[in-house]
């Protein structure tokens, strides 16, 4: 059976799906990677802050540009995060690199990381990052898999972390 799953930009339309999926994450306390919201999380002041820096604009110190993206299944239901740096300063180049991803605890050994990631590569590819820096804490198994499974090469390890690098061209 193909899976069906969509990485795309998040919209108002998506806001129950989302709320949920991040409260699992909450409830579960999971770690989100490729999200970044606050407590208490208000789903459109989320939307605004992520349309903004993807245009650069109000980065918190430390943030480069980055598009956001939400994984949806075929029936439009939030599995899980990508988030998309756009550029990488020193320190998403020691740790971080360009993508960061998480799935909805509930929907965890299932393809859907392995896709996700595809797909984010995609993005990247179509936005001329032609090597993307990827990370993984070094016990963190399953997403170590994942960046193996995309064509990733690991480098080295630093501050914890595994980095590995995909070359997109």
């Amino acid at each position: 059976m193909q899976m069906q799953m969509e990485l795309r930009r998040p919209t108002e339309a998506d806001k129950e799906t989302i709320v949920q999926m991040v409260a699992e994450f909450r409830t579960a306390n999971s770690a989100d990677d490729g999200f970044f919201g606050e407590d208490p999380f208000v789903y459109e002041d989320w939307l605004a802050t992520i349309r903004a820096a993807e245009q650069g604009l109000k980065l918190p110190q430390g943030f480069v540009p980055y598009a956001q993206f939400v994984a949806f299944d075929g029936n439009g239901r939030a599995l899980g995060f990508l988030n998309l740096r756009l550029r990488l300063n020193d320190a998403l180049l020691e740790r971080g690199g360009h993508i960061g991803y998480s799935i909805r605890p509930s929907e965890r050994r299932k393809g859907y990381a392995k896709e996700a990631l595809r797909q984010g590569l995609r993005e990247a590819a179509g936005r001329n990052i032609t090597a993307v820096l990827i990370s993984c804490s070094t016990d963190n198994e399953a997403s170590r898999k994942t960046i193996l499974a995309n064509g990733g090469v690991y480098e080295d390890t630093r501050c914890g972390g595994e980095r590995y690098w995909i070359n997109l061209d």
